[in-house]
């Protein structure tokens, strides 16, 4: 088989919960178990870090990836769903599975995980293992896919477990209340490993708190342990040569280059990725607290990576104590280039200007609230009119979505070319009687040139509501020239 014909026999054989949802989704490590027996337990040759989470798991699994690779570790990155090749989902310093070893891999082992019916998520998470532990990586980052407790990648014994937040999703897999949720995705947590937090509260964080401690983890709450007067600036490329300038003109006074004030600034790793930073024309977050007087630089610059980089660099600093060679410059660099370093598509990406058009994967209640927040602040600070190019899956609580949209937006309604997709009428029609306004398009493609065509160059376009929407569009950027 070539590998299209492979990836065909994938989706057929092994039912995929991206394409068709829940009856793809198979609860349970028994399968896992007996695929991982017979490949020889691969993930015993590699260290991991396991990241779990409701919404930024996929952030921060590829970010600290990035600063791993930063410090010159040769580094597996494990993550879902894909969004045009299926290879995303399994890198090795950035560099996705070739497809001669996705081929292989099914032609050889195609007579033994035949008989057991894995599910899709099952038999691409021992590929990966296999592949990471044939290619002797140093360290996997594994982003959980559902949940934690019965996934499938919680056979692992990490060295760090990560859980971003929890909010409503997936309720009919992983219970209808925070807690329930909650207490799936602590399931991660072994014995004597510690575990950051990014953000919990009340009974959600009794839950970690008390399974930490049957556990005799470690536990750390990273809204905690960041919140020594941090603070989040928005830097566009203007910005950025101010904040140059600023340095430059610190460093040539020379006055302070022996004092250890000075040295926290980390002049020369701060003027390194400022021109990097100015080269290539990018806006950032820039996290300032008291470790990072002048800021360290986030390439993802969409609303929610705020909270993410409170459990990055938390997560980071734990990585060192436990001994990981990670330096400040490692932080810099990762934080900056994570996009190019790892691959990462979709989170707040920028694909055109006049007008701008934004794409975001966020799709559940907690997601479409940052990125609801983030519109409201461009249109209100930049005066912008807002078109958004829309579309759901069935799954999903839409009511609760559509009720969070801006009313004065103007709406382009679609559907992704996948099954679980809801269809665009439908969501028309749910729309309307929330006080959207706009119109229908079969596809992601016609819904995108009507909003260009629609649009004024000084004006914004989004695209979102899914991640299939999300993937519709980056699969057809040469058709809508968007570069």
């Amino acid at each position: 088989m070539d590998y299209q014909n492979t990836l065909k026999y994938l989706y057929e054989s092994a039912p995929m919960f991206q394409q068709i949802g829940e009856k793809a989704y198979k609860p349970g490590l028994e399968t896992t178990h007996k695929l991982d027996e017979y490949f020889g337990h691969p993930h015993q040759q590699f260290q991991t870090i396991h990241i779990a989470g409701t919404n930024g798991k996929g952030s921060c699994s590829h970010t600290i990836a990035a600063v791993l690779q930063s410090a010159g570790y040769r580094v597996g990155l494990f993550t879902s769903p894909h969004l045009i090749d299926f290879r995303e989902r399994i890198r090795i310093n950035g560099e996705m599975i070739p497809e001669e070893y996705v081929i292989r891999f099914v032609e050889e082992h195609r007579h033994f995980f035949e008989p057991l019916h894995p599910s899709f998520f099952e038999l691409t998470t021992a590929m990966a293992f296999r592949y990471f532990a044939d290619q002797k990586v140093d360290v996997a980052v594994i982003e959980v896919g559902m949940g934690g407790r019965l996934d499938c990648t919680n056979i692992i014994h990490p060295d760090l477990c990560v859980i971003t937040n929890i909010s409503f999703d997936h309720m009919q897999y992983l219970g209808e209340t925070l807690p329930k949720i909650a207490k799936e995705k602590a399931g991660i947590i072994k014995h004597k490993t510690p575990i950051i937090i990014g953000n919990a509260e009340g009974s959600v964080k009794r839950v970690f708190t008390l399974k930490a401690k049957e556990m005799e983890a470690p536990i750390f709450y990273a809204k905690e342990q960041k919140k020594k007067e941090n603070h989040y600036t928005l830097m566009t490329v203007d910005d950025l040569r101010k904040t140059r300038q600023l340095l430059e003109s610190i460093i040539q006074s020379g006055e302070t280059t022996e004092s250890s004030y000075f040295n926290m600034l980390y002049p020369n790793e701060c003027l390194h990725t400022l021109n990097r930073l100015i080269d290539h024309r990018k806006t950032v977050i820039v996290y300032q607290s008291i470790e990072y007087v002048i800021g360290i630089f986030y390439e993802l610059t969409g609303n929610c990576q705020m909270e993410n980089i409170q459990t990055i660099l938390c997560a980071l600093d734990e990585l060192k104590k436990l001994g990981y060679n990670l330096k400040i410059k490692d932080y810099y660099q990762g934080l900056a280039n994570v996009c190019e370093m790892t691959g990462l598509m979709g989170r707040w990406q920028k694909l055109q200007s006049y007008p701008d058009l934004i794409c975001d994967t966020g799709h559940n209640e907690d997601g479409i609230r940052y990125i609801c927040k983030q519109l409201e602040t461009i249109h209100q600070e930049q005066h912008k009119n807002i078109h958004i190019v829309f579309g759901m899956v069935n799954d999903k609580d839409i009511s609760s979505v559509l009720k969070l949209l801006p009313k004065d937006a103007t709406y382009y309604f679609t559907k992704a070319s996948v099954k679980r997709a809801l269809p665009e009428n439908e969501l028309m029609k749910m729309a309307t009687e929330t006080g959207l306004k706009g119109s229908s398009y079969p596809t992601v493609v016609d819904a995108v040139r009507a909003a260009k065509e629609k649009c004024p160059p000084e004006d914004f376009i989004f695209v979102g509501g899914s991640s299939f929407i999300v993937a519709d569009l980056l699969a057809n950027r040469d058709t809508l020239n968007l570069h």
